[in-house]
């Protein structure tokens, strides 16, 4: 073998390499739903500061009970990973109350831990409903982490998805009642 024969298959050899390294960088949620249209959007804001802009999508139109879904979340604000995971906790406790155990939401707790990410502005967050499977988490492009927990899954996204929700307004932007 020449020296000439010797690079080109190390150069063949470094973009194969490359290739199979970067389609797991480039996968993302919309793998999970191929046909995935956005149903609605809205932005969340606290005191009339920006919080975060929300985008609901999901290959089921009209939306059911258990339809997949995706909640893309792309933050104005740098928030920590645990001020994240806080606030979810206090909306599903407020949301479930006796009907999550101490135990229980103690777990959900850790795993949200390792689903998110401390976010800067610009930073995006999204959240995946599989009915049946329970839910990823993609930071950017990249999965971050799957709950295999469908109780889970649907009391996480009750967080805006719930009749009972905080915030009524965005829930009706995202279901598309005002879609922008």
């Amino acid at each position: 073998m020449n020296d000439s024969t010797y690079r080109q298959g190390t150069s063949k050899a470094w973009l194969v390499l490359l290739c199979l390294l970067s389609s797991g960088a480039l996968a993302n949620w919309q793998e999970s739903l191929p046909e995935a249209r956005v149903v609605g959007a809205g932005e969340l804001r606290l005191f009339g500061l920006r919080i975060y802009s929300a985008r609901l999508w999901s290959p089921a139109q009209p939306l059911g009970v258990d339809s997949p879904i995706a909640l893309e979340l792309t933050y104005h604000r740098a928030i920590s990973r645990e001020q994240l995971v806080d606030a979810s906790v206090r909306e599903i406790r407020r949301l479930y109350g006796d009907a999550v155990s101490a135990v229980q939401l103690a777990g959900w707790r850790g795993q949200m831990l390792q689903a998110f990410v401390d976010v800067e502005p610009g930073s995006r967050i999204t959240g995946v409903y599989l009915p049946g499977q329970g839910a990823r988490f993609y930071v950017g492009r990249e999965l971050k982490h799957e709950v295999r927990d469908q109780d889970f899954a649907r009391a996480f996204f009750a967080i805006w998805l719930d009749p009972r929700t905080r915030n009524p307004e965005l829930r009706a932007q995202l279901l598309g009642a005002d879609a922008r």
